[in-house]
């Protein structure tokens, strides 16, 4: 019978401390200084979402300075006020530009010149010579020096040219693509508010949180 007491006194005694502690978690996330009502998690939303939004008509539309850059190289960069990339843009542009139509010529040139030999050398090709005189005067003095393996050569150089022909090719719609990129971003950028309204600054204080003392990195608001 005593036993039984004392297990009725030990019951009592560890239900009394959970309910006390039950109680105090509860006081601690109620207080409204260790907490964040919903009323101030949604006006940080939407202070948030407001400062994505364009302010004023000096703000651009990311979606029409990528229009723009698509349609014309360098529009973009100029609906944006950075009138001093579009030099840069056309560099690009006109750099991978010139090497694709550098590699295309010679590609003509060497497909061309195998052309002619291959039936020039075929016992049932053609035997007029006013091709072969028409072809690069470059390549066929070379091959007047280098019959012996000059046709399996220019094969190669013909294949080889046109696999630089591709990657040109390539390269220039990566710097198109840049292009568009580039104004797409800088029109983001210039929606995010950088007045003096925002203010960023290290201060010492009080955590309520934490509760300790420390710096703290503000982030304010007017």
């Amino acid at each position: 019978m005593q036993l039984f007491r004392r297990f009725f006194l030990f019951v009592l005694l560890l239900g009394s401390c959970c309910v006390s502690n039950a109680q105090t978690d509860t006081t601690a996330v109620e207080n409204p200084k260790d907490s964040i009502t919903i009323s101030e998690e949604s006006n940080l939303a939407n202070i948030v979402a407001d400062s994505l939004q364009p302010k004023g008509p000096k703000m651009k539309r990311p979606r029409d300075a990528a229009l723009r850059s698509a349609i014309l190289p360098g529009w973009g960069q100029v609906y944006n006020k950075k009138i001093w990339k579009v030099p840069i843009v056309y560099g690009a542009l006109g750099g991978t530009g010139g090497y694709f139509l550098y590699n295309r010529k010679w590609y003509r040139e060497y497909r061309d010149a195998v052309r002619i030999i291959t039936e020039l050398t075929s016992p049932n090709g053609s035997k007029d010579s006013t091709a072969y005189l028409s072809m690069n005067e470059n390549i066929r003095k070379w091959y007047e020096r280098n019959q012996a393996g000059g046709l399996e050569t220019l094969r190669f150089y013909r294949d080889d040219t046109r696999k630089k022909l591709d990657y040109s090719f390539l390269y220039f719609l990566l710097a198109w693509a840049l292009n568009v990129v580039d104004a797409t971003v800088d029109a983001h950028l210039q929606q995010f508010d950088i007045s003096p309204d925002i203010t960023f600054r290290v201060q010492p204080g009080y955590s309520e949180m934490a509760r300790t003392s420390g710096i703290s990195l503000v982030l304010h608001f007017k």
